[in-house]
């Protein structure tokens, strides 16, 4: 407790006015306990956000000692500051290097990892002899610390490591005595492997020999490392694959859960290379055991054990056929580990156990959960759909829960019914009765659909077919757009069934109000071809809606075979608990370097900077790419162009194809007009004419960037950017419908970000049907009280909700012309005043590309993103603007030469700096 306490003294640290020149003062003290605490105090206040980089030669004056504490404190400083200071961090490379000779291997390591960890470029150059000594060092610890190391330099010069042969040296170390330098080693060569994307790490029969021998010897994080290298590896022929099996089975009684997945992997894999079945059928049952092991842990890792085995069954059922009791839910288990479970039973579900998971799906029906209820029941009907010889034992138990009159149960069974019948028609129509007298309680959209669908499918069936449908009719343009299709067609149905008087009747109203009193254009599509067809040729009509239909197949969580076996290959790893491949939501980006000379530093706090504002005090550094907080947005494209064939296609004329339809007659007749050779048969006529042609095409409005594209959109193409008009922000956007069905209910909400930017309304888009577009201005509201902490990042995440398609993510770049004001403008004399103050801390130069313009032309450029022109100097011209956030932005472009322009950026926010360059440099180009 008293070094707790010991400890909790450093970091009651606050701005306090002359608090950086008294630890200046006190880190000259000769005495080495006080020193040390003095450094503790510092990295305390910089671990609470506190600029301390004033102190960065008196801190690095400290390396100089013998205290490893105190060596490891400086070093933590040295680590933190290096990127902002990168001129005086050479200051430190003699003790580096000192360091890399001491006797001592801890502080040879030390020395070694540090130097890695700097991100400078200058320190490369110093760091590859030590690097060199080091990775031959007698000491295993420093030689494991130097593995690691050449993957952090491979990170920052890839073409220094080769040259230095630092390849070579970690290849020679795969046969390194000590087993964690061969499992660093493994894992430095694999990471370089995924940075390069070449293979600089092949695996031959020898290597794999010498890494099973240290696998027994490995930490457990060193035997994932060597295991998840082990993937890569093709054996020659079925003895070789049983050899590596047998030495990695001892690994799935291992106690670590990321060891047992990652051995299973493996496993998995050289199974498929075993050809004796005496071998590979007893190796199956001994998986079963290490995944029941995992399902008797904490919900969390019984969460990634669950994604990961219904992977797993998929491809290998009879693994845990036998064991499927360990998924039946627990009364305590959290509703994720309860859905999960729910999934493997289905999967695992067959002719044989069907009884016992009927019993547990009831059970589980009459839970509170609802969304637990729902799967339940959803449960019992696929089993149904892909069971066969148990659809009447599934039909049964929904029967009883029908009866319980629970109104969401009730609901969730006339789904899967709907279901049942399409798998097997004329089977079970004997229920229909039975769902009939629950009509009452349908108030959901799938369940009134789904109802709709099984009346008009057996409207010949029910006796009192046009009374039930009339009930739904009633409230026709009140329900979704489901319901409404259904309506429409189950309508048809009974009207090509039973051409009485009151069908009669209801086509007409049904016609009616899908054509003249609605605004979803497949819906008035729709009524528009069953006109026509009923108009023209009954017969044909009958041959295209009362049409034999496809039977249906349960896969409503099946994977793709070539992303199954992608997703088994990352077994253990996050793609297999978002059963997405990892390249959909890993971009691999690399940091930038930072260079001495053009580097910036953030602003300082001086003696009285008592009460500056945190955000400033904040180290600059490059901005990286946004988390992705939403899940999976680092796969998505951020601006990328709009493609130039859409953007030249003409546009179709859908509604006059629609009107020109006719089947059974050589020529298009207007739907208004009865059929040649009498008078319409059905009474169709009475509806009125048909509307009139499309309007024609309005001008094209220009091209939006693609920021989410058909194939990760499920189908939604969106486009969009951010632009400032008359003083007020507006999102520009564009869905283009690639589906085979309207899209409605477009939603739209935006992530925290840097500028505070927030939709200021409901997103307003009509109806989208399949392969149209629409176009919408969406006010955006800014609130800098609302941003996020700096560094500003010009990341915008954006997540889109319609009714078909769920929740899309997003990810699209702020446009700095959209959050520069209109108040921006400076007189010369005011922008010279300020620009001499700012100090350099809060500056930033850098040569760009003129584009080929004059120093006239640049400004110009300049003005039309949100830039004002001041005036010009002896080094250029000079512009202002001010960030919706409330800094100023202030630029200075010399004249071009050779193609190239000086341009010095400044502004009181040091992390708008790299922002705002990056955007002067666009407008340039």
């Amino acid at each position: 407790m008293s070094s707790s306490k010991d400890g909790k003294r450093f970091f009651n640290t606050t701005a306090k006015k002359g608090e950086i020149h008294e630890l200046k003062q006190e880190l000259k003290t000769p005495d080495k306990a006080k020193k040390k605490d003095v450094v503790k105090k510092v990295i305390a206040a910089m671990t609470v956000g506190h600029d301390v980089a004033p102190l960065f030669p008196d801190v690095v004056n400290c390396m100089q000692t013998d205290d490893m504490e105190l060596k490891k404190l400086v070093y933590l400083y040295l680590i933190n500051y290096a990127k902002t200071q990168p001129d005086l961090t050479l200051m430190a490379v003699n003790t580096f290097v000192k360091d890399s000779l001491d006797p001592s291997p801890l502080i040879r390591a030390l020395a070694v990892r540090t130097m890695g960890c700097i991100r400078v470029d200058k320190i490369t150059e110093y760091l590859c002899d030590p690097l060199d000594r080091c990775l031959k060092d007698s000491d295993p610890y420093v030689r494991k610390t130097s593995a690691v190391c050449v993957a952090k330099l491979y990170d920052i010069s890839p073409e220094l490591v080769e040259e230095r042969g630092f390849l070579d040296n970690l290849k020679d170390m795969i046969s390194d005595a000590n087993p964690m330098v061969v499992a660093n080693s493994v894992a430095a060569l694999s990471e370089i492997h995924s940075m390069s994307g070449k293979p600089v790490f092949e695996l031959t029969s020898q290597t794999v020999m010498k890494l099973l021998a240290a696998l027994n010897e490995c930490t457990e994080w060193g035997q994932v490392f060597i295991l998840d290298s082990l993937v890569d590896y093709s054996p020659k022929d079925s003895k070789d694959a049983e050899s590596v099996i047998e030495r990695i089975i001892p690994r799935l009684q291992h106690a670590n859960c990321a060891v047992v997945l990652s051995a299973l992997k493996v496993i998995l894999k050289f199974l498929r290379f075993v050809s004796d079945e005496d071998f590979k059928g007893p190796m199956v049952k001994k998986l079963a055991a290490p995944l029941v092991t995992l399902l008797n842990t904490e919900p969390q890792v019984q969460y990634v054990a669950l994604r990961n085995i219904n992977i797993i069954i998929q491809r290998h059922k009879e693994i845990l056929q036998n064991n499927i009791k360990v998924f039946f839910c627990k009364y305590n288990d959290p509703i994720y580990v309860k859905m999960e479970k729910l999934e493997a039973l289905i999967k695992l579900a067959n002719a044989e156990n069907i009884d016992q998971l009927l019993l547990e799906f009831k059970e589980y029906s009459t839970e509170i959960d609802v969304d637990f209820v729902r799967k339940s029941v959803r449960a019992i009907g696929r089993c149904a759909v892909s069971i066969a010889e148990s659809a009447q034992k599934c039909i049964d138990v929904l029967l009883g829960l029908i009866e319980t009159r629970v109104n969401y149960v009730v609901q969730e069974a006339v789904i899967v019914i709907k279901d049942i019948f399409r798998k097997y028609p004329n089977k079970y129509e004997s229920i229909i009765s039975t769902l009939c007298e629950n009509l009452d309680t349908l108030d959901e959209p799938e369940a009134k659909a789904s109802m709709v669908w099984i009346i008009g499918e057996y409207a010949d069936r029910i006796d009192n077919a046009d009374e039930l449908l009339e009930t739904f009719l009633e409230t026709f343009p009140e329900e979704t757009s489901p319901v409404q299709l259904q309506l429409l067609t189950a309508t048809v149905k009974l009207f090509l069934k039973k051409p009485t008087e009151k069908p009669q009747e209801m086509i007409q109203l049904v016609l009616s109000n899908a054509t003249q009193e609605t605004d979803n254009p497949d819906l008035r599509d729709r009524a528009y071809i069953y006109w026509r067809l009923l108009s023209t040729d009954p017969e044909a009509a009958k041959d295209v809606i009362l049409s034999e239909k496809p039977v249906i197949a349960d896969d409503t969580a099946s994977l793709d075979p070539e992303m199954l076996d992608g997703l088994l290959a990352n077994i253990g790893t996050l793609a297999s608990v978002y059963q997405k491949l990892p390249d959909t939501f890993v971009a691999r980006v690399r940091p930038a370097v930072q260079l001495a000379a053009g580097d910036f530093q953030a602003p300082t706090l001086d003696d009285g900077g008592a009460g500056q504002d945190p955000a400033r005090a904040e180290q600059s550094a490059p901005v990286p790419d946004m988390p992705d907080l939403l899940g999976g947005l680092g796969d998505l494209e951020v601006s990328a162009p709009a493609p130039a064939a859409a953007a030249a296609a003409a546009p179709v004329d859908l509604m006059g194809d629609l009107l020109s339809l006719d089947v059974g007659g050589p020529a298009a007749q207007p739907a208004a007009q009865p059929p040649a050779g009498g008078s319409d048969p059905f009474g169709l006529d009475s509806l009125g004419g048909a509307p009139a042609a499309a309007p024609a095409a309005a001008t094209q409005e220009p091209s939006l960037p693609v920021l989410l594209t058909v194939e990760k959109g499920k189908g939604l193409e969106v486009s969009g950017r951010l632009e400032r008009r008359q003083g007020q922000v507006s999102y520009e956007l564009s869905f283009r419908n690639a589906t085979q069905q309207p899209l409605d209910g477009l939603m739209i909400q935006f992530n925290k970000n840097s500028f505070g930017l927030a939709p200021a309304g409901a997103l307003q888009v009509p109806p989208i049907a399949p392969g149209a577009s629409q176009r919408t201005s969406l006010p955006i509201s800014v609130d800098p009280q609302a941003a996020t902490p700096a560094p500003a990042k010009p990341v915008l995440q954006v997540a889109i909700k319609c009714n078909q398609l769920g929740v899309l993510y997003l990810a699209d770049s702020v446009n700095l012309a959209a959050v520069l004001m209109e108040d921006g403008a400076m007189q010369y004399a005011q922008f010279q005043q300020v620009w001499v103050k700012a100090p350099a801390a809060n500056t930033q130069q850098q040569q760009l590309s003129s584009g080929g313009k004059t120093l006239e032309g640049c400004v110009q450029s300049l003005q039309g993103s949100g830039l004002f022109a001041s005036g010009s100097g002896a080094f250029g011209a000079h512009l202002s603007g001010k960030f919706t956030l409330g800094a100023l932005a202030l630029v200075e472009v010399s004249a071009p030469q050779n193609g190239l322009v000086q341009v010095t950026c400044k502004s009181q926010r040091v992390d708008l700096l790299p922002l705002l360059m990056a955007h002067v440099g666009k407008a340039l180009a």
